[in-house]
């Protein structure tokens, strides 16, 4: 098979750990893609921490495939079928998205389920710096990156077919169970303010409900950008997502702006944000209330403290699978040296209430 483009450059040889039946993979996308012209070709792409993904390329066309990781796995995760619905339903809105093929539920193809989307031409950015970037670009950037929310928080889930996709309401005590559930479940060691944080949470939950598609992990690592222009062209990741309070995407997206230099989705070293052009959390927020038409959101660090006491918790689910050989990722195992850091971010920030 000959290929005249150039491979992107985040994908690597599949580990042995990850590999599958390539000529069965071949034979099902034949029956359920259309315009699928074998060879093909697999490569993995290396970023990503939970469900593995990969590139297939034939000749004329290339594609993403995104499926569940082998090994035994926590009950609610990896839920690669509720990625491929929630896509499916806003390929219909002016939601950025990548368009999907097919959903393929049978283990017995290539040993796990899996689904088929479109490649979309792009820029993963891993570090929230933006290495590279001008100051006006990285300013653009982090406002595509708010309004892009916005928009997908104006979408109405009801009208496109995904009124059953969450339980209505008691979103935050459902949502502090589960993941105080998953750190028990994954935890090597105790963390007492992950406890503390909790029963903090438990306390404080907002009286009004908001009903909206949750992405769950809105951060610019999980985004595609245009290759040359500073805005979000599709939306990745969407294992956690679910109909919950917006406002929870929204903690997510600042989240990183407090944890430690180094720490896993956060600033690799210190920086100087103003100099930088990296807008500020009050910025974001605000332009995120513009764009959705808020005129500001009170105590909105309930939702910020619950973005860091979710992202503890997930760590130590990382480290897990990173200890179990199922990470999809080779550098998941330093998350669970954050997970104590990251916890006391959170604490802090509570007692300072």
């Amino acid at each position: 098979m000959s290929h005249t483009r150039s491979t992107p450059a985040e994908t690597i040889d599949v580990p042995a750990r990850h590999r599958f039946d390539a000529d069965a993979l071949s034979r099902y996308m034949q029956q359920h893609v259309d315009d699928f012209v074998p060879p093909l070709r697999v490569r993995q792409f290396a970023g990503g921490v939970s469900n593995p993904t990969y590139l297939v390329e034939t000749a004329a066309r290339r594609y993403v495939l995104r499926k569940k990781p082998a090994g035994e796995l926590q009950a609610s995760a990896h839920a690669v079928d509720r990625e491929y619905r929630v896509m499916t339903a806003l390929g219909r809105t002016d939601v950025p998205v990548a368009r999907t093929y097919c959903l393929c539920e049978d283990d017995a193809v290539i040993g796990q389920a899996f689904y088929i989307m479109e490649y979309v031409a792009g820029r993963v950015i891993r570090d929230p710096a933006i290495p590279g970037a001008t100051p006006a670009e990285r300013t653009a950037i982090y406002r595509s990156l708010a309004e892009t929310q916005a928009r997908l928080h104006r979408v109405d889930h009801m009208a496109i077919g995904l009124a059953d996709y969450g339980r209505p309401g008691n979103y935050f005590q459902r949502q502090i169970a589960r993941w105080s559930r998953q750190y028990e479940d994954a935890k090597t060691r105790d963390v007492p303010e992950l406890a503390r944080l909790k029963e903090w949470l438990l306390a404080r939950i907002p009286a009004r409900e908001e009903s909206a598609i949750s992405h769950g992990d809105f951060r610019i690592e999980n985004m595609i950008m245009h290759p040359v222009e500073p805005r979000v062209v599709a939306i990745l990741d969407w294992e956690l997502s679910t109909i919950g309070h917006p406002l929870a995407d929204l903690g997510s997206s600042v989240a990183f702006y407090y944890l430690a230099p180094g720490t896993p989705t956060g600033f690799r070293a210190p920086i100087d944000l103003a100099a930088a052009g990296i807008i500020g959390v009050d910025e974001f927020v605000s332009e995120y209330c513009r764009h959705r038409g808020l005129d500001g959101i009170p105590n909105f660090n309930f939702f910020l403290i619950f973005a860091l006491f979710r992202l503890a918790s997930s760590m130590a689910g990382i480290a897990k699978r990173a200890a179990t050989g199922i990470a999809s990722s080779p550098d998941a195992e330093r998350w669970g040296d954050y997970i104590e850091p990251t916890a006391e971010v959170a604490w802090r920030l509570a007692q300072a209430e």
